[in-house]
């Protein structure tokens, strides 16, 4: 498979133990670009989940949603870059004093277009999100209209990308231009199941609209072959690409 395509699919280790990561991690390494280590893995096993999937060969999305005042959440991401992590998250509702002031610590240790730079991306509304969800929080504007607010706050705030439903993506690649990283979870073969995303597409979808990494999970991981289920979704990734 192009080696262009690998690079864009995002496999989560939505795991509970060290030696679980580790099989994924070995089984898929050379099916999938980055594996996303999240709070459940992290929080269990720490750091060192991060380097032995990094020593296996894999690139990581830390995907910790930080959110918390300024100078903790840049704290905290200089912290990940440190671990050599390919991308890392905050959740953009944090708010543009956050997001400016954990670009600005990140320059200072990681100049932009140095290869240990992260990509810092911004969690824009979550997938499992609906209106409904919204409303019960006191935000009376619709997901897709406070996706594309959030994903300009953020680029306008010096964030690399946003994280968002691939339902948004089209809107986001319209209001923030061909460089900015949108990275979209809520994807799924048209075969699988939804599970608790409620904005999904399929993996060609996703690219078509302008996704530049996929995350999956479970239509990997539970699939009778998982190999052979991300052989699939690279598939269906290339025919996205070349639609394009």
């Amino acid at each position: 498979m192009n080696e262009k395509v690998r690079e864009r699919l995002i496999f989560a280790l939505d795991v509970d133990s060290f030696a679980v990561a580790e099989k994924w991690v070995r089984q898929l390494h050379d099916k999938v670009g980055v594996f996303k280590i999240g709070k459940q893995l992290f929080t269990r096993c720490g750091p060192e989940v991060v380097k032995m999937a990094r020593a296996v060969g894999g690139d990581i999305f830390l995907d910790l949603k930080y959110h918390d005042i300024p100078n903790t959440v840049a704290k905290a991401a200089l912290e990940a870059a440190r671990l050599g992590v390919r991308m890392c998250n905050v959740h953009a509702l944090g708010g543009r004093a956050m997001m400016e002031t954990t670009v600005a610590e990140i320059d200072a240790h990681y100049p932009r277009g140095s290869a240990e730079r992260p990509l810092l991306l911004a969690v824009t509304i979550l997938t499992s999100s609906d209106e409904e969800t919204l409303r019960e929080v006191g935000i009376d504007h619709p997901v897709d209209e406070m996706v594309v607010r959030l994903a300009k706050l953020a680029q306008s705030a010096g964030m690399d990308g946003v994280v968002a439903s691939p339902r948004e993506a089209a809107l986001i690649r319209a209001a923030c231009g061909p460089d900015f990283v949108i990275v979209t979870p809520g994807v799924r073969p048209a075969c699988a199941a939804l599970d608790d995303q409620n904005r999904v597409m399929t993996p060609a979808e996703a690219i078509v609209a302008g996704a530049d990494y996929l995350v999956i999970g479970r239509p990997i991981s539970a699939a009778a072959d998982p190999a052979a289920a991300a052989d699939k979704i690279l598939v269906e990734m290339a025919q996205g690409l070349r639609a394009s």
